[in-house]
């Protein structure tokens, strides 16, 4: 091979090894999503296939291969991964650059798989991504043009595709068009470096015995039909993997390493902060000043946490990281993406007073925060957020003098009326564990005659607001109203006359409710701007604003509702008449219920079940057997290619062998197919052998008269006949024959596949004496 070939193929192999690890990398998009990932990507790229190709022109051993690459990442880490450290435009390193830089080479794995995604070039975690590539291309193009086994450099950017799906998001899974697209390059380059090795091995064997092993057509045919049938089984699985996941239905999560490892903020460690809202009310705190906010609109309400779980005992903030998405709190890059939440954007600056806790205000589902002050850069460490309910928390936790500015977009708040005309949302929450069974009479009271889920709700919400009185139980003019809001306090409030209780308890009720009635629910607790406020003003909240209210999601996204009743003078309570909640008595049949059972989960099966079938068993049957079956094919096609690739191989060099333009030609290419038939069976020709030693060394007469047969085609003077041509290849077929009796139905199987006929003998080398 002269100096021009090999070059042209190292360059071929450069190419093929830059292009796998860019399509291996492009998994970490899901992650980072932003420009400055793709310059890391083509930067690192170059660097790296740059030292891979050094080290084969100068053939570097692996310690220099090693520290060139430690140089790159130490002289371009700064500039690449952690380009908001970098100075002169971006070109030079700064010295609180490089020192994020050496940190985050241990420290950012775990800050990685502990922040929301996207993360963009938020501090230092590009350094994970540039870490993988840089070794990956480095190792690619150096095992790819120096290895003896070059098919090994297709092993790094299979990895570091794994390295990014585990990497990834929980809910966004890579595209399938990377996997298969890498998959497809791979094949090809696998074939590419199979027929190099094929045509060293037969230019070889021909300079020692004088012959060309096979004709430029055959060659050129081999690996144009290798090629294609590679790429045509390939086309056949991707084809079977996307209809399998078309009737595979999505996944909420993905099993990834951000949803297994511990999350640093853990909002089970802490007590419900609606347990505390009694608090509040009561002499102090109700008149000292807890916030001050710049920013809400007229009436507007102030987050400090969402709760979704309910044991009976009191509303939580999530249950688990794990079956809940609720309770698993991350840290939050430079900004988040809420284009896709429905609702207004809103600037707020919040300034803490006497406000203590580890949750932090917010309003609506949070873009970006950024806390100011003399701890901001503990708290902005410290800041953890859950984008499923918008709540934030700090686990250092907040004190007098911390500040911060937010922006938001804050969803639309919802009256009974306009409920009327919504229908329920598909999001899953936690399902209640207790549900009082006063709750579930009342709530039949306030919706008989009534259907449909939207006016059900609204005539819950006006049934609440009718019947029930507000009252803290704080002051000596306030009729006694018990605190807390487990499920007997809940009992409590729906028996007594009159229906006496606060926000605490009509938020829950509510929230309750509308989980039977099908609706996605959960409550909130914060604070209510007083009414009168100007819109986007200054106020400053004190403990008498907290208030609690709920959240419902609708097909057009999550909704606030505020079911507390109106504030009025509360009748005096009536303890010798008791009301006794049950239908009143008629002969007419009572109307079939409606209602949902209570334990059922949502979603939108219990909205009305008259509209909707039930799931027929015989289609989920199939349906589950289709997936299975439409997996099983994926996996066996992408196993069952390079075999079929390498029968189709055979199936087409036997058929030019067998249809050549000339009755030599094809008496040569019959000897051909049998001396390969017998390679593939496991004889290994003596070296430098004849067409007549090496049918000796398979044995019988047949095959030697093949042999001479061959050779006086090839140098007597007289053309061989048509007829003599096809008697050559009607004897090949039974020699063939011959050879699959002697073995058993195994061996047959693995000599089809073989590719020793092919060039390839498993990386032995023959020694000169032919042992």
């Amino acid at each position: 091979m002269t100096a021009r070939v090999r070059a042209s193929s190292a360059a071929v192999d450069t190419a093929f090894a830059l292009a796998a690890v860019a399509l291996a990398a492009w998994s970490f998009w899901p992650v980072y999503q932003s420009g400055p990932f793709v310059v890391l990507l083509i930067a690192t790229l170059l660097l790296g296939g740059a030292i891979g190709v050094l080290g084969a022109v100068f053939r570097w051993p692996s310690i220099v291969i090693a520290g060139a690459a430690a140089l790159v990442y130490l002289g371009a880490g700064v500039q690449l991964a952690v380009p908001t450290a970098a100075t002169a435009g971006g070109l030079l390193p700064s010295g609180a650059g490089f020192v994020d830089l050496i940190r985050a080479t241990w420290l950012s794995w775990k800050q990685l798989v502990t922040i929301s995604v996207p993360v963009g070039s938020y501090q230092a975690l590009l350094v994970p991504a540039f870490v993988l590539i840089l070794l990956a291309a480095v190792v690619t193009v150096s095992v790819a043009l120096r290895a003896r086994i070059p098919e090994s450099a297709a092993l790094p950017p299979a990895v570091l595709l794994v390295c990014g799906i585990a990497l990834g998001s929980g809910t966004t899974a890579v595209p399938l068009w990377v996997v298969l697209g890498l998959l497809a390059l791979l094949l090809v380059w696998l074939i590419r470096f199979r027929l190099r090795r094929r045509s060293a091995a037969l230019r070889a064997l021909g300079q020692q015995s004088g012959l060309s092993m096979e004709t430029p057509r055959e060659r050129r045919s081999t690996a144009l039909l290798t090629g294609v049938g590679a790429l045509v089984m390939l086309l056949g699985a991707s084809v079977v993997g996307i209809a399998a996941a078309a009737v595979v239905p999505p996944a909420p999560s993905r099993q990834v390493v951000r949803t297994a490892v511990e999350q640093p903020f853990d909002p089970r460690a802490y007590p419900s902060p609606l347990s505390a809202f009694r608090s509040y009310q009561e002499s102090p705190r109700a008149d000292e000043p807890m916030l001050t906010v710049q920013g809400l609109p007229e009436d507007g309400r102030l987050r400090i946490a969402t709760l979704d779980t309910y044991d009976g005992v009191t509303y939580s903030v999530g249950s688990d990281g794990v079956t809940s998405a609720s309770g698993s709190f991350t840290r939050v890059p430079y900004r988040l993406d809420q284009s896709r939440v429905r609702g207004e954007e809103h600037a707020i600056s919040v300034t803490v007073r006497d406000y203590r806790g580890p949750w932090v205000p917010g309003s609506g589902q949070l873009q970006q925060i950024d806390f100011t002050g003399t701890g901001s850069a503990t708290l902005a460490g410290a800041f953890f957020y859950n984008d499923v309910t918008g709540t934030g928390a700090v686990t250092t936790g907040l004190r007098s003098g911390d500040s911060y500015t937010a922006d938001s977009v804050v969803g639309p708040t919802l009256t009974a009326a306009a409920i009327e005309k919504v229908e329920p949302g598909s999001d899953v929450v936690p399902k209640p564990t207790v549900v009082p069974d006063e709750l579930t009479s009342v709530l039949q009271k306030y919706t008989a005659g009534v259907s449909g889920a939207g006016p059900k709700l609204a005539a819950a919400l006006r049934g609440l607001a009718a019947d029930g009185y507000v009252s803290h139980g704080v002051g000596p003019d306030e009729p006694a109203s018990r605190s807390g809001h487990g499920a007997d306090r809940i009992t409590e409030l729906l028996t007594d006359v009159p229906m006496l209780g606060d926000q605490e308890q009509y938020a829950v009720t509510a929230a309750l409710m509308a989980r039977q009635l099908g609706f996605p629910a959960r409550v909130v607790f914060g604070f209510a701007v007083p009414a009168g406020t100007a819109s986007s003003g200054t106020v400053t909240l004190t403990g008498a604003d907290v208030s609690a209210w709920i959240e419902v999601q609708t097909t057009e996204g999550w909704v606030t509702v505020d079911p507390t009743p109106p504030l009025r003078p509360v009748p005096p309570k009536q303890p010798d008449q008791p009301t006794e909640i049950s239908r009143p008595q008629t002969n007419v049949q009572p109307p079939v219920d409606e209602s949902p059972q209570r334990n059922d989960e949502p979603p939108q099966a219990q909205v009305d079940s008259t509209d909707q079938r039930p799931p027929d068993p015989v289609v989920e049957t199939l349906l589950a057997i289709l997936v299975a079956v439409g997996w099983t094919l994926l996996v066996l096609a992408v196993l069952a290619a390079p075999f079929l690739a390498v029968v189709a191989a055979k199936w087409r060099r036997r058929t030019l062998r067998r249809s050549a333009p000339t009755a030599v030609d094809r008496i040569v290419g019959g000897w051909r197919e049998f001396a390969d038939a017998a390679v593939d069976h496991g004889y290994e020709p003596p070296p430098a052998a004849t067409r007549v030693e090496f049918a000796q060394t398979i044995g019988g007469a047949r095959a030697a008269a093949l042999a001479k047969v061959a050779d006086r085609a090839v140098y007597s003077p007289t053309a061989p006949t048509p007829a003599e041509a096809d008697s050559v290849w009607k004897t090949v077929d039974e020699l063939r024959g011959q050879l699959d009796r002697r073995d058993t139905r195994w061996k047959r199987l693995l000599a089809a596949v073989s590719l020793r006929s092919l060039g390839y003998r498993g990386g032995r080398r023959e020694r000169r004496d032919g042992r």
